[in-house]
Formats: structure tokens, sequence, C-alpha cells
């Protein structure tokens, strides 16, 4: 959405806004707009250009029906009330009812983008917009905060501020409060508090004109004090952001097609074990056969964004699943045109994506099929072996995609990551590899200490996501 036209001699700040459902980013965006406009007062007008949420009720909850990202632009009055024109980045709200899948879409909104030739190339300022009334990070605000922290790269910090609606213009104790208690990393003061400005943006409201008034000035200073904070901001490339993005998918894709892979070998151990100690009895053996079938993707019980999966029909392995949502060429798992989750890292030529996965399923030997004998089990036994070597390459690779993340994300070690560290860290205790235990746990503590909640939520949607995939 543009007010006016762009003119490319003059300066311009781009502002990226995040925050739960109902936090208020629309009237704020409508506000940074009439600032802009140098509205007034007085001039008894208020322009808008972002419209009221629309809701729908979901089983008595309210869910936003806004499901992409969009950016506003404001050029023309740079001569006026600011120096420079603005660029507003607003992102559905995070967390609301359709869960997690919703924000791996946003995710890959924000990638397409920012690394899209017209899109955006650069951020002055994070806000995270929160109530005043916040009086404690609950379990999704906390995923909010972390989905966010964790799409950026060390170097945002300086530039991650809080803005707080619905304000009485007094300072909002708790929300600072809850901030550094979740030990969220952003701009700080001269004080070493967080740094926030306040709004309180109820001018379409029938109230009190001496009411309204004081609120319109309110959030005139507000946004007189965030403006001036944008003049002085250091400009960031994010190019960070689709690294980060694009290392998560890759770590998410890796573990997924991993616990495939655990699951395959274990049903083939199992099996082998059953047909070892059969033969040790002298008794007929009819082997069961272990193998791959393709299953119809039921979307519609498991929601949004999981309507199609990236599998290799090479290996038989579902390469990006859940969540996959842009082409097949533009594909996050693809390297140079190869695979990065396939066992042979195939060329994507003989990958496919469509509304059916790759399962584990058994079936009985035929009736007409020669008895199992003890070259079988020998044979069984090299697979096994092979396999095992395939899963251990793959424990070390999904550690690697976790190192990695640490290394230039803001917080690697977020909730929707921890998800896999406890997998992580079983899988890496029975190899015995002590080293990477530490290292896991180390950032599974830390996690610990800053949103268990977050983890509960989270976990609780992988939950429910499993249960509708069996």
């Amino acid at each position: 959405m543009t007010v006016g036209e762009r003119n490319l001699y003059k300066t311009n700040r781009t502002i990226l806004l995040v925050g739960e459902t109902g936090a208020g980013k629309s009237t704020l965006i409508n506000a940074l707009l009439n600032y802009t406009m140098g509205v007034k007062w007085e001039d008894r007008v208020w322009f808008t250009i972002v419209e009221e949420e629309k809701k729908t009720q979901t089983e008595g909850q309210t869910e936003s029906q806004t499901s992409d990202v969009i950016v506003y632009e404001i050029f023309g009055f740079e001569d006026g009330t600011l120096p420079y024109s603005l660029t507003i980045i607003d992102t559905p709200g995070y967390r609301d009812t359709r869960g997690i899948e919703h924000d791996d879409i946003i995710s890959h909104r924000l990638l397409d983008l920012f690394r899209s030739e017209d899109g955006v190339h650069e951020v002055h300022a994070v806000g995270l917009v929160m109530k005043a009334s916040v009086n404690q990070l609950g379990d999704r605000l906390k995923n909010v905060l972390d989905s966010v922290m964790s799409l950026f790269g060390k170097n945002l910090e300086k530039n991650i501020i809080a803005l707080i609606t619905h304000s009485d213009g007094s300072r909002p104790k708790n929300p600072l409060k809850a901030l550094e208690a979740a030990e969220i990393k952003c701009a700080k003061n001269k004080q070493n508090h967080p740094s926030y400005f306040l709004f309180n943006n109820c001018q379409l409201e029938d109230e009190e004109e001496e009411f309204l008034k004081q609120n319109f000035e309110r959030s005139e200073r507000g946004v007189r004090e965030f403006t001036a904070f944008l003049r002085e901001s250091t400009p960031l490339q994010p190019e960070a952001t689709p690294e980060v993005l694009k290392e998560s998918i890759r770590l998410t894709a890796c573990i997924q097609n991993l616990q495939e892979r655990i699951r395959f070998t274990e049903v083939k151990h199992r099996e082998m074990k059953q047909t070892r100690e059969a033969l040790q009895k002298n008794e007929v053996v009819t082997p069961c056969v272990v193998f791959k079938h393709k299953e119809p993707i039921r979307a519609e019980t498991c929601g949004p964004g999981l309507k199609a999966a990236v599998s290799c029909t090479v290996c038989e392995e579902n390469c990006h699943y859940p969540g996959c949502t842009v082409p097949l060429n533009h594909c996050e798992v693809f390297i140079d045109g190869l695979c990065t989750s396939c066992t042979r890292k195939c060329p994507g030529s003989v990958h496919v994506k469509g509304k059916w996965r790759y399962v584990t399923r058994i079936r009985k030997g035929q009736e007409n099929e020669p008895p199992a004998e003890e070259k079988d089990v020998d044979l069984l036994g090299k697979e096994m072996k092979l396999l095992t070597a395939e899963k251990e390459k793959w424990l070390n690779e999904s550690y690697q995609h976790v190192v990695r993340l640490e290394e230039i994300a803001l917080k690697a070690d977020s909730a929707s990551t921890v998800v896999h560290l406890d997998f992580l860290i079983e899988k890496m205790k029975q190899k015995g590899d002590t080293e990477k235990v530490q290292k896991l746990e180390e950032m599974r503590r830390r996690e610990d200490k800053r949103s268990k909640g977050a983890q509960r939520y989270v976990k609780l949607q992988h939950l429910q996501q499993s249960d509708c995939s069996l």
C-alpha cells in the first residue's frame, strides 16, 4: 500500500512491526501516517491506510483474518514533518489460533521480501508492539518475541525497541519488567532499560473530546520521539535474515527426515530380531517387508501450510515436510540445485512437490516366497549397519545446523528450535558423544531459563500436529 510517489533522492526509514493479534499495530501505522502528513488535533480529520482487522470467532477464540506480510509506503512529505519517507512492514499477528504452521508461512513471506530485487533491503527499527496492560510475558507472547529474535542476526539488537500501545502516559513498568525478566535483547536507554515509546491511538472511538485530545497528544508525542530515534538509527542490511531463515528451515527438514529414517531403521531392526529368534528355534520364517508408501496429506485436518511436501523419488524420503510454501525450484532445502535433506543429496530434478508424503509400512511376505535362511539374516545385519551409519551422519549434520544457528542468530535456541533439542540430546547420548551432549544441554538450560511457557506452547502445537498425522 503506497501513499504518494517515491523520490529516489530522498532519505527513507524502514520499520518492521511485530506483535500478537490485537496488540494495536494497525492503529499505530495509521498514527504514523497522520503524523507524517502533519495532521493536528484542530484539523478535525483522521486518515487511515490500514483498516481495522476483521476477526472471526473460532471455538470461542479470536482469530485474525490477515495472513500475509504487508508493506506500507508513505512518500511525498519529506519536506514537512519528517526529513525522510517511511516504509512500514506489518506482519500478521503471531501465535493466533492457527498455530505454529501459520508463523512458518509468515517467516517465508519475510524471507521473500528481504531477498527480492524490488523488496526491502535495510531495516532501521524492529518495533515490538505490546499493550501497556501486559504485566507478564505469557506463553504466546514469549513465542512471538522468540520467533522475531530468531529471524535476525546479532547486529540488529540495538535496533529493536518496544512500542507500548493503550498507554495512559505513565512509565510502563510491568511490560518493561516482563521484557527484562524474559531477557529480551533490545535497544537500551541511558538507564540501561529497554527503549520504549508510548501511544494511545483511539482517535476513531466514541469518547469525550477532552479524553480523545489527551490521547491524540500522547500518541503525537510518542511518534515524535520514535521518529527522532529513527533519524539517528543505523540502517542495517538484513543479509543475515535470509540465511537464518534458510538455516532454520534446513534444520527442521533435516531433523524431520532423520526421525523418519530412525523409525525406518528401528522397524527393520525389530523385524530382523524377530526373524533371528525364529530361526534359532528352527521355525519356518516368512519375513516381513518394510517399505515406503505414498500417503495423501490430510490438509483438511492438519490446518493451513501443510498442503504439500517436497519428496525425493530416488531416496523415497520427505525432504521438506511439513509446511513447504514456495515453488519447488525455490525450496530452501536446495543449494546449487542439490538437496541438503535427502540421503543421497539428489538433484532437484528427481524431487516432486505434491499433496502426499512417504510413510513407513510393513507387510507380510507372500506365502510362495522362500523362507528366510541364515544368510538372509546376515544380509539384513549388513543393511542395519549401513542404516546405523546413515543415522549417525544425520545426527552430526543436525548438530552442525544447531551450532550454525547459534553463531548467526540473536536467539538461536528459541522455542521453535528447542522442540528438536530433546530429540538430539537423547540420540547423542545413545551414540555416546559426550562433548556434543554437553553443548546441546547447555543450549537447553538457557532456553529453560528464558521461556519455559513458550516451550510448552510449541510442544503442544507439535503434539496436535502429530495427532492429525497419525
